[in-house]
């Protein structure tokens, strides 16, 4: 169950060698959280990610898990909530793809999106449910402010992060009074190994600054976290830029 200031003491993170859910779980571990299941596709990445935890005192385990085998999830899944309650589920996985590539592949921009939306379309039905038979818990989904409005540059991986974001909010709005919080965390440029080697735009931030904004929502019970908060302001106006402004932006 959560402590006193909503807090998960249990912790299940989807997508278990990501950047952020790694600073999410740190950042936790130090808090109250004692049991974390690390859900990924088993590789030495994995096994680190799951020693590095276990050093903070943390009680660490590792699940078999690919978004791309939906088949999957229900089993899989399901085998970690018969293992006990789940306080928290980070839906972390995703990939950014290649722009051009993408564009010049349909399979590979098809990828993107099986991974990005309809692998956590998968995911997050399984564990609301899951979260919603135990009677508590959040769900907390890794989304980003791409999805705000899909851009020239990173259209392929924009309207991926769009669809998740939108699914997330119907699902919230689903669950509301079961006692299922659900939280969707828009970052922007985060300065990881997914992004290593891109130019980096105004407002860059780090793992470590989602992980405490995604702390403070759960101890807020947020419904949406923008990371850092002044992309919301921006964001909103970007939305609401005329196409034909918007088509001659350098973005």
């Amino acid at each position: 169950m959560k402590d006193a200031f909503g807090l998960p003491q249990s912790l299940l993170v989807l997508g278990g060698t990501s950047e952020i859910a790694l600073a999410t779980a740190r950042r936790l571990i130090g808090r109250r959280t004692r049991t974390v299941w690390l859900a990924g596709r088993p590789s030495p990445g994995l096994e680190e990610a799951a020693e590095g935890l276990r050093a903070l005192g943390a009680d660490v385990r590792t699940v078999a898990f690919d978004a791309l085998d939906p088949e999957s999830h229900e089993t899989v899944l399901g085998k970690v909530f018969a293992e006990g309650d789940i306080d928290m589920v980070l839906l972390a996985f995703g990939v950014l793809g290649d722009q051009a590539r993408d564009e010049r592949e349909p399979a590979s921009a098809v990828r993107v999106a099986q991974t990005n939306y309809t692998g956590a379309v998968s995911a997050g039905l399984v564990t609301a449910r899951a979260l919603q038979t135990q009677g508590h818990g959040s769900l907390v989904f890794l989304s980003s402010v791409a999805g705000e409005r899909a851009r020239r540059s990173n259209f392929i991986y924009g309207s991926s992060k769009a669809g998740l974001d939108a699914f997330a909010q119907g699902l919230g709005d689903a669950l509301h009074g079961t006692g299922v919080h659900v939280m969707v965390v828009r970052p922007g440029f985060v300065r990881s190994r997914m992004t290593a080697g891109l130019e980096e735009p105004p407002l860059a931030t780090t793992p470590d600054a989602v992980a405490t904004a995604v702390e403070l929502g759960l101890r807020r019970r947020s419904e949406t976290v923008w990371v850092p908060g002044a992309l919301r302001l921006t964001m909103s106006a970007l939305r609401h830029t005329p196409r034909a402004v918007f088509r001659r932006l350098p973005i």
